[in-house]
């Protein structure tokens, strides 16, 4: 559905009109575009040690020019920075920064965020639009002393902090690693590949966290999933149909499911993304022998399952009946349970397997009249992180993706007043795309992220509640 405002407010007379008023200015966001560039510019780099050089390594070997910025020392000294780099950034005649990565995996104290962030404040004016700044840190845990526990958990208030500081469709956020994940562990890249690039367009202020070495970069980045079976539930219209054609865009073979009442809609996208259509409601018993059955008879394989479909009844709890919160269950939670049940048990899934699940903002933040759905969604993302144990052994992962206020056929449907109010009340001011969360679930369904496993990513801009 297309956002009349942000069109008014983008050019011309609407754009100035917009800034007289103090009126919010959302931006055209940066998408991925097959060929392009992974970003609008040079990118530079703030920290020192291996991490930093390996980091830098990697970005040169992606096409990327690399400025480098020591940041400042502890003792308060000027900011160190090679080849005569000014800490405002600037690269090869006078480009805009493209982004800032910023290399905290070896801080041991709170005092030693100081130096580092700070030396990313003046090269922010140099941001390009839909820019980027990443963080790549530590994970904090228990285990950790208090003050290194301080330092790594204090990345990630000032990084969400910052993020809300950008404009003009820029993003901010982080990757955090495990302890003995090595930062150029093929998972850690791929994360870092992932938010610099127009494929996080809608990702903002998150936090991916890569909890082992394990995965694989691709041979051909726009191909990351060529050679894989994948199954996408609810594919027939919205976000489904948008998850089907992205993977299929990707590389990989689709098997797109929906209701048989949606059979000529589901058809046409199978037709499209040129895979096979099955038929069939998620709720009955033997749904996930159906979909495995078909996936092997048709593909030879499944690798793959995206957990789409759900439906929405929603009512204030005073006014809810069992049909509707027991509906709701059924379709967006209990039959992924069962789903993933039978095709655990069935030892036909090979390594590597993915499973990929939509939850909701809803589902971390609450929303009122949706109880049953936000339970439902909340329950989905504990259902995520035990899965991702029960695949660790075989190197698969489930992860979720947490979709905020999206532009579809249903948001479409939201009085004008609640839907303007929808679209605002994140740090880009605007809804995403359909294409925006099948963005997400194409990175999480690949073989760069095999070391990202229990992780639910939201998808919505910085909503502006929950975490």
């Amino acid at each position: 559905m297309a956002d009349k405002y942000t069109d008014f407010v983008s050019r011309g007379w609407g754009r100035d009109l917009a800034k007289r008023l103090g009126l919010p200015q959302p931006v055209t966001l940066r998408r991925h575009e097959p060929g392009a560039p992974l970003v609008p510019g040079p990118v530079l780099l703030i920290g020192a040690g291996p991490g930093a050089d390996a980091l830098e390594t990697a970005l040169k070997g992606w096409d990327v020019e690399v400025l480098r910025n020591l940041g400042e020392t502890h003792d308060g000294g000027a900011a160190a920075t090679s080849s005569g780099v000014p800490a405002a950034g600037a690269g090869k005649g006078g480009a805009r920064l493209g982004a800032i990565v910023l290399a905290l995996d070896g801080i041991a104290r709170p005092e030693d965020l100081s130096g580092l962030f700070l030396a990313a404040g003046r090269p922010l004016r140099s941001l390009a639009p839909s820019g980027r700044v990443v963080t790549v840190s530590r994970r904090s845990s228990t285990a950790d002393e208090p003050a290194l526990a301080a330092a790594r958990s204090g990345v990630e208030g000032a990084l969400r902090s910052l993020a809300r500081e950008l404009r003009n469709g820029a993003t901010g956020n982080g990757i955090l690693l495990a302890e003995g994940v090595p930062v150029d562990a093929p998972s850690a890249l791929g994360a870092l590949r992932f938010l610099l690039s127009g494929r996080a367009a809608y990702v903002d202020g998150q936090f991916l966290t890569v909890g082992t070495a394990k995965g694989e970069l691709p041979s051909d980045p726009e191909k990351p999933l060529a050679g894989k079976v994948a199954v996408v539930t609810g594919a027939a219209r919205g976000i489904g149909a948008a998850i089907a054609r992205t993977l299929a865009r990707d590389g990989a073979k689709l098997v797109v499911v929906d209701v048989p009442a949606a059979g000529d809609a589901l058809v046409k996208v199978a037709n499209e993304v040129r895979g096979t259509a099955l038929q069939l409601d998620i709720t009955k018993p033997d749904a996930g022998e159906r979909i495995l059955e078909h996936a092997l008879h048709r593909h030879g394989g499944l690798d793959i399952l995206v957990h789409n479909a759900g439906i929405t009844r929603d009512k204030l709890l005073a006014n809810m009946d069992a049909a509707k919160w027991d509906a709701v269950i059924a379709v967006n939670l209990a039959a992924q349970l069962r789903i993933n049940d039978a095709l655990l048990a069935s030892g036909n899934l090979g390594e590597g397997f993915r499973i990929v699940s939509v939850a909701s903002t809803s589902g971390i933040a609450g929303n009122r009249g949706q109880t049953n759905y936000a339970a439902s969604k909340a329950g989905v993302m504990g259902m995520v992180r035990s899965t991702a144990a029960r695949l660790a052994a075989t190197g698969g992962t489930a992860n979720a993706v947490a979709p905020g206020f999206i532009e579809t056929e249903m948001t479409a449907r939201i009085p004008l007043g609640m839907r303007e109010v929808g679209r605002r009340i994140n740090s880009l001011q605007q809804g995403g795309q359909p294409v925006d969360v099948a963005e997400a679930i194409g990175f999480l369904a690949s073989d760069a992220a095999g070391g990202v496993s229990g992780n639910v990513l939201r998808v919505c801009g910085q909503y502006w509640m929950g975490q």
